[in-house]
């Protein structure tokens, strides 16, 4: 499998838990408690919640009684006042800053609000193309939201690089049709995909290829 370092991309496209923002454990915490209470089996529902809208994750359970917004307002409010232990994933900072304003992009799950308090945690900039939960009406891993960054940042999604790291991000990115790298750092096992991974940034050089063009180059 390729491993993009021989391509030319228009731009970059995130995904921000697990990807840049290591928030792993606050969202497990935070959502363990709350799969407590309503009775939810927690382990199997936090392998398989990551990277997906907190609406949808409460609508697939189909419990029965559920005010589904209320719930939403209630988890969001948990996860903004918990970012103990968010940091940046390593060499994420950097890469970022090594990136012309105008190519590249923030693609998250998360509501606005808290996307942006979880960048002032760790220490990352907000990207001019910021895309959110509140953008779009369906969420990942349709891939409504990383077309809509594509078309903010004028760019065809074809030409972009997704960097993902759940299975639901990574199939919203194969849906636009974009080139996808799973970042893997946030990750407690072994990830099966037949994508190029990394465990950080900090092995991955960005460069410049003529006008509006990034290539990848390995770190020395």
């Amino acid at each position: 499998m390729a491993d993009h370092h021989d391509r030319t991309f228009s731009a970059f496209l995130f995904d921000m838990d697990g990807t840049i923002v290591n928030s792993l454990a606050v969202v497990n915490r935070v959502w363990a408690e709350w799969a407590v209470r309503h009775g939810v089996e927690v382990e199997g529902f936090l392998r398989t919640m990551h990277g997906i809208r907190a609406a949808e994750n409460i609508r697939r359970l189909g419990l029965a009684g559920i005010d589904i917004e209320r719930e939403v307002a209630a988890v969001t409010l948990a996860e903004m006042a918990d970012v103990d232990g968010i940091l940046a994933i390593e060499g994420a900072a950097e890469f970022l800053a090594a990136l012309p304003p105008d190519r590249w992009a923030i693609v998250t799950s998360a509501p606005r609000e808290l996307a942006l308090k979880r960048l002032a945690a760790a220490k990352l900039p907000v990207p001019a193309v910021f895309v959110t939960a509140d953008d779009v009406r369906n969420g990942k891993p349709a891939p409504d939201c990383f077309l809509l960054a594509a078309e903010r940042l004028g760019v065809a999604i074809r030409d972009c690089l997704v960097f993902e790291d759940a299975p639901a991000g990574i199939e919203a990115a194969e849906a636009a049709d974009a080139a996808v790298m799973v970042v893997t750092a946030a990750h407690s096992h072994a990830f099966d995909t037949a994508h190029p991974t990394i465990a950080g940034y900090a092995v991955l050089l960005p460069t410049p290829d003529g006008e509006a063009g990034l290539r990848l180059s390995r770190a020395a």
